[in-house]
């Protein structure tokens, strides 16, 4: 085993044990293994570096590298796709731990021979591996504690080199819970949090940027292509995505809007118009609503013939008829369930029962859901149709102090 510190700077020697070169930096290909390959060396002679492949090699250990050959390709170093320069891409860089759900920095890297070849095995970002840096020689008798990362639980490396990609990252990322992700995203700079973003499907990253801050969904979505934004805000609950496109320049927010697909947009559109402050502007357009002909049993197998249903479908919604928004009755679903399957929805439901309007304002709504202790809100217009509900983590975040926000659960994600 050996630890990169041990080797950076060592010599490169010929057959006859001359040194003929040192070794600047230490070269892995990414791939699908869990533990990449060193492929070879970038080597320094006389201020020029140059590419010493793994091949060309007898030996590599603390004592540095023998060549097999006295043949030396004296070009200098061009890095290749999928090449990683573990002293200039990894070492000091910080990295996404998927096994511990942190972001940690890198002060040393581990290497392990296996069946004749050496790999990256982890990552040690222990004070052991900065010490190990400053003092390598008789640096083996101490005893500090070492934490090495296991390079499989790698997720995200933070590095500036536009040519490393670990091509697993969304599989490993995606283990994660969406507010675990997010905040990982956020202990990194912007430019890292969208290249984590980035690396997750859509249905993903949109589910981790609902966990940020308005400001910070905004400005990764801001910052991404086009059309990957775009997709991402149809995968967003409507008044989420509706949030992020008011915090961008109108300019750009019309351009996205105009990228999603017909029904997503028409959801995102209708919120658009409400100011932030009210309860048009605090509300989803995602609920259900059932015509009150029904009987419980149709209304019951209506809901499971759906495509899709809503995360909040605790209370559903019953309107006039067929083709109608007009508001006459709630009901929870767990009343539905327990219900006579015969029994006609204007019996189950209640025709009495709380709303708002789309101008109120939004601590009244939010206040009005925690007096009634409710799960949503409708919002209705003048006319009485129903325009959207207001879910009470939505109500909550208004009302709990900043530094709680965060900590609320999503109910209905």
């Amino acid at each position: 085993m050996l630890y990169l510190s041990q080797v950076l700077g060592r010599p490169i020697r010929d057959l006859e044990g001359e040194r003929v070169a040192t070794i600047k930096d230490v070269v892995i290909r990414l791939g699908e293994d869990d533990h990449p390959p060193v492929t070879g060396f970038v080597a320094r002679y006389r201020r020029r570096d140059f590419f010493l492949g793994r091949w060309r090699t007898a030996d590599f250990g603390e004592q540095g590298v023998r060549l097999n050959s006295d043949i030396l390709d004296l070009r200098p170093f061009v890095r290749r796709e999928g090449e990683v320069l573990l002293a200039r891409d990894v070492l000091d860089k910080q990295l996404v731990d998927v096994d511990g759900k942190r972001v940690v920095r890198v002060n040393d890297v581990q290497i392990i021979e296996a069946a004749n070849e050496w790999r990256v095995t982890g990552a040690d970002v222990s004070l052991q591996g900065f010490w190990r840096r400053l003092a390598p020689a008789g640096f083996a008798g101490t005893r500090r504690p070492v934490e090495v990362i296991d390079w499989a639980d790698v997720g995200y490396l933070a590095t500036d080199a536009a040519t490393v990609q670990l091509k697993s990252s969304s599989d490993k990322l995606g283990r994660l819970h969406p507010v675990e992700i997010a905040r990982l995203a956020e202990a990194l700079s912007y430019h890292h949090g969208t290249e984590i973003v980035q690396a997750l499907n859509d249905e993903t990253a949109a589910e981790a940027l609902e966990e940020m801050p308005a400001e910070r969904q905004a400005r990764i979505l801001g910052d991404m292509n086009e059309e990957r934004a775009a997709d991402i805000l149809e995968w967003m609950s409507p008044d989420e995505a509706a949030d992020v496109l008011g915090d961008l320049p109108e300019a750009k927010a019309e351009e996205l809007l105009g990228l999603m697909e017909g029904d997503e947009q028409a959801d995102v559109a209708e919120l658009l118009p409400y100011e932030d402050d009210t309860a048009g502007g605090l509300m989803t357009t995602e609920f259900v609503t059932l015509p009150r002909d029904l009987t419980a049993g149709e209304a019951l197998a209506r809901l499971r013939e759906m495509a899709e249903t809503p995360n909040m479908i605790y209370y559903l919604y019953v309107v006039e008829g067929e083709g109608s928004w007009q508001l006459v009755g709630v009901i929870a679903l767990r009343s539905l369930i327990l219900a006579n399957p015969t029994a006609p929805l204007n019996k189950v439901m209640r025709s009495e029962y709380q709303k708002a309007h789309p101008d109120d304002a939004a601590n009244d709504v939010a206040h009005q859901i925690a007096e009634y202790n409710l799960l949503a809100l409708p919002v209705v217009d003048e006319t009485g149709d129903i325009l959207g509900i207001i879910t009470v983590d939505d109500a909550m975040e208004l009302l709990l102090p900043k530094d709680w926000r965060q900590r609320l659960p999503r109910l209905f994600g």
